[in-house]
């Protein structure tokens, strides 16, 4: 191994030990409480060797939640390898998400429910999370096209589907002690009664 591929590999090491310590911060404080003198203390390097990797803790929290984004989307593409139809794909779609989420409570709820202020060059347009939401959005444009839902608006239909899901998987991980019926009937009530509403519409 060369001088150069010792240096790169210690360098994606360091910024893994990066994301990881801040995604645990994150999680743990809360993202008004962490800095990035905090996560430098945690990991014993000083600031400036995380402002090599990352230049604000914005960006650092970008980079945590796109990998968030990242493995939803790839686990949401490994889905659409099985060619099911359009109607299958989008409840199959729909229960991974809800699935993905209470599986990963923690990254979860960073990921959908922090929202600091975001720098003008992050933009959603070119976004991993578009990429995970386009999932959702050509599952409905799949289904209208197959005659699987009525003519409607893809937008609207895509973005309700998806605030009904986020609703579920949120009650769920904030309110275990509520007496909710068993989590499977639930999940599949939710995701069944969303597409025959939208059936007969």
């Amino acid at each position: 191994m060369s001088i150069a591929d010792r240096k790169e590999r210690h360098r994606q090491a360091l910024r893994r030990e990066i994301l990881d310590a801040a995604r645990r911060m994150f999680i743990e404080d809360g993202y008004e409480s962490v800095t990035m003198r905090r996560i430098a203390d945690r990991i014993e390097y000083s600031p400036t060797t995380i402002y090599l990797h990352f230049r604000d803790k914005d960006q650092l929290f970008h980079a945590v939640c796109e990998e968030t984004f990242r493995e939803l989307r790839d686990r949401l593409a490994r889905l659409a390898r099985r060619r099911l139809s359009p109607r299958a794909f989008l409840r199959e779609g729909l229960r991974l998400y809800v699935d993905f989420g209470l599986k990963h409570p923690g990254h979860y709820t960073l990921t959908f429910t922090q929202s600091p202020a975001r720098k003008p060059g992050v933009e959603y347009e070119n976004s991993i999370g578009k990429q995970a939401f386009d999932y959702l959005r050509n599952a409905v444009t799949a289904c209208v096209e197959a005659g699987a839902l009525p003519r409607l608006d893809v937008d609207a239909t895509a973005q309700s589907l998806w605030a009904a899901a986020h609703g579920l998987v949120s009650l769920l991980i904030a309110h275990e002690g509520f007496p909710f019926v068993a989590r499977r009937t639930l999940i599949d009530h939710t995701i069944d009664t969303m597409i025959r509403g939208l059936q007969a519409s």
